[in-house]
């Protein structure tokens, strides 16, 4: 038999695909509900992509109090590079959606197109790697983080209080997920 060739479709998955079967028991509106939750992601990542690039660019959007235009003329205010990996090993990387680091000043930014409630844990496990990364005390550098979400700005100074902790948990669990995967070999 001479199977049909797809080939425009060949890495891609259907929403309704057998690798994400669950939807096989799913009621009409949860089904909705899921469809449209895949939408909004969608649409987050075409908007991440889209203020990257206006940053990239340094193409200012109309002065306004919307979320995304306040994150992106910040970022092009602050000379920050979006996008940016920060790795520690192979167990513990990220990417920021924008950072700055001048003048002993860190700042991180980060753009929620979605409704739930954002977390600054996140943007500090982005400056400990940072901070590992560059071999930077966190003591010895002021730190602004930014949750740019729902047309406001959450604004955070964290300490290298905040931090340490977090960069020694990263040392420590990367220890033993290494020690782990050596086991298995």
């Amino acid at each position: 038999m001479n199977f049909n060739k797809h080939s425009n479709l060949k890495g891609q998955h259907a929403f309704l695909g057998a690798s994400k079967y669950h939807w096989i028991n799913y009621s009409e509106e949860k089904l909705a509900t899921a469809y449209l939750r895949a939408l909004a992601v969608q649409k987050g990542t075409e908007l991440h992509d889209f203020a990257a690039q206006c940053i990239k660019l340094r193409q200012k959007l109309p002065r306004t109090q919307k979320t995304l235009h306040m994150y992106v003329n910040d970022a092009i205010g602050y000379k920050m590079t979006p996008e940016q990996l920060l790795y520690y090993s192979e167990n513990c990387f990220g990417t920021a959606d924008a950072i700055a680091f001048r003048n002993g000043i860190l700042r991180i930014h980060d753009l929620k197109t979605g409704e739930v409630a954002a977390h600054i844990e996140q943007l500090e496990v982005y400056a400990a790697l940072f901070c590992l990364e560059y071999n930077v005390k966190p003591g010895e550098i002021e730190m602004e983080l930014r949750i740019y979400q729902n047309d406001e700005v959450l604004y955070h100074k964290p300490t290298a209080e905040d931090i340490a902790p977090i960069m020694d948990k990263i040392i420590t669990f990367d220890k033993i997920i290494n020690k782990i995967r050596a086991e298995e070999e």
